[in-house]
């Protein structure tokens, strides 16, 4: 692209209201700033801003944010509440979800603003911020959504929301999905009500709304890249709208020398001096972390616990502080070979450590693009979501990872410390962990071959801003 082209996009990046959807859309940002002469205004609410202000302290004066008030007299959520990242329960999602149609408004007020001052080109908003594009039509400004999902589970979603034959079977019950006979999945690899045969009530209502907005939307911005899931990708982009873009993995957008200088000025974490010392002793480190939102049970805790303890393998622990109170004993019987953390750490940090030789994951899509791109093989453990498939992916499609099945031998329910056991060492030190460790190595080389210049990633990230940019008149105002 030229530069003439780039020095007049101004584009509007809305992330939801989540580390793990804001973190990726921050990228995104990067990412786009690589492309010189872009102005990018990111939209937040004003508990959430200083995150996202401190993550790209660097990139002034090219970035800008706008906070908006988030709803408050809620019924169904508690005072103060402005991300997912708080819930005491992720029951409160939909209701959290819905209330932040009432920033609509005060939106659109601002776009109006923006429009006035020079105007937008194009907004890329989170799916589950529906409403944004009915905004983005007002203004008629292009509006591209942003799911933090893969294509692969995106296109196996939609094949099976069409064919609904699935529905009548058991749920451990395998099924083929029409048009890529080589996936297997079951019923308990969905959620309610995705699994449901006669789906309803406000969440199956959210869902809807979201597919109607993403539809009418003018593309979809992919944190993944083509040869990862070549043929997911081109059956969407063949039988489904909108058009879907790989411009990742994200993760892997350069970082600046500000970066690099206050990565080098900072004190090293304790955990990373931990993980220091075991390199020296030759000792390799299972990585263990659930992301922030997974709601595991005491039971099952402790379940893990055993489980780790007995398989003599070390680790380093990343759990929620809330619900960890039961690990003091583990801590005790392991001190110098595991390690529990209760804080916030840079998980891509720890993957990238050379002591890091295995990630025990929840699968949460980032997670899981973490470990491809820093070369550690994943043990999937998914909990909730779409994690169940993207478990699937790891270990049956991509083949970068082992997956961890309940004791019932369902991809739900219990699991108990011996199969905690059993694959922790499979992983580290079995036959099948040493297969996948060579397989995501070379997905890891793929992974960044896309994203360096002329490389798959860089070259869709260019036809979408040519694509969506090039006769788009930023000067957009209400009637």
């Amino acid at each position: 692209m030229g530069s003439d082209l780039n020095s007049s996009v101004h584009i509007v990046l809305f992330p939801f209201m989540s580390k793990g959807h804001t973190i990726p859309m921050l990228q995104i940002a990067r990412l786009l700033l690589l492309r010189r002469g872009i102005t990018i205004t990111i939209f937040t609410t004003h508990a959430n801003s200083p995150f996202i202000r401190q993550s790209l302290s660097d990139t002034q004066p090219n970035v800008s944010v706008i906070e908006l008030d988030f709803p408050t007299n809620i019924p169904e959520l508690p005072p103060g509440i402005e991300s997912t990242d708080q819930f005491p329960s992720m029951s409160l999602f939909i209701p959290f979800a819905n209330a932040t149609k009432l920033m609509q408004p005060d939106f659109e007020k601002a776009l109006n603003n923006l429009s006035i001052s020079g105007g937008v080109n194009c907004i890329i908003s989170d799916g589950f911020l529906f409403w944004t594009q009915k905004s983005a039509e007002k203004f008629s400004i292009p509006r591209l959504v942003f799911y933090g999902m893969n294509n692969y589970v995106m296109t196996l979603c939609r094949i099976l929301g069409r064919n609904r034959s699935h529905l009548k079977l058991g749920l451990d019950e395998p099924f083929t999905v029409p048009g890529f006979p080589s996936v297997k999945l079951t019923l308990n690899d969905f959620e309610s009500p995705m699994n449901d045969s006669n789906p309803q009530g406000p969440h199956f209502e959210f869902i809807v709304e979201t597919g109607i907005a993403t539809s009418k939307s003018q593309g979809l911005v992919v944190n993944s890249f083509y040869e990862l899931e070549p043929a997911f990708l081109d059956y969407w982009n063949r039988e489904f709208v909108p058009k879907a873009w790989c411009v990742g993995p994200f993760g892997l957008v350069e970082k600046t020398k500000y970066d690099q200088a206050a990565e080098k000025s900072n004190p090293k974490p304790d955990w990373i001096k931990w993980l220091d010392q075991k390199s020296v002793e030759g000792r390799s480190v299972l990585y263990v972390a659930f992301g922030s939102q997974a709601e595991i049970t005491k039971e099952q805790l402790r379940e893990m616990a055993a489980g780790l303890e007995r398989s003599e393998v070390s680790f380093l622990w990343v759990v929620r502080s809330k619900g960890s109170e039961g690990l003091e004993e583990l801590e005790e019987k392991v001190k110098g070979r595991g390690l529990v953390v209760r804080e916030w750490v840079d998980q891509v940090e720890i993957l990238g450590h050379e002591s890091v030789k295995g990630f025990m994951s929840h699968c949460g899509w980032n997670s899981a693009l973490e470990g491809i791109c820093t070369a550690v093989p994943i043990l999937a453990w998914p909990m909730m979501a779409e994690q169940h498939l993207n478990a699937r992916m790891v270990a049956e499609e991509l083949g970068v990872g082992l997956r961890i099945l309940g004791s019932n031998g369902s991809v739900r329910g219990f699991v108990g410390a011996e199969i905690v056991e059993k694959m922790v060492r499979e992983l580290m030190e079995g036959e099948e962990g040493e297969k996948v460790s060579k397989k995501v190595k070379e997905v890891g080389e793929a992974a960044r071959k896309a994203m360096e210049e002329g490389g798959s990633s860089w070259r869709t990230l260019d036809q979408l801003i040519d694509e969506t940019c090039r006769n788009t008149d930023p000067t957009h105002l209400l009637p």
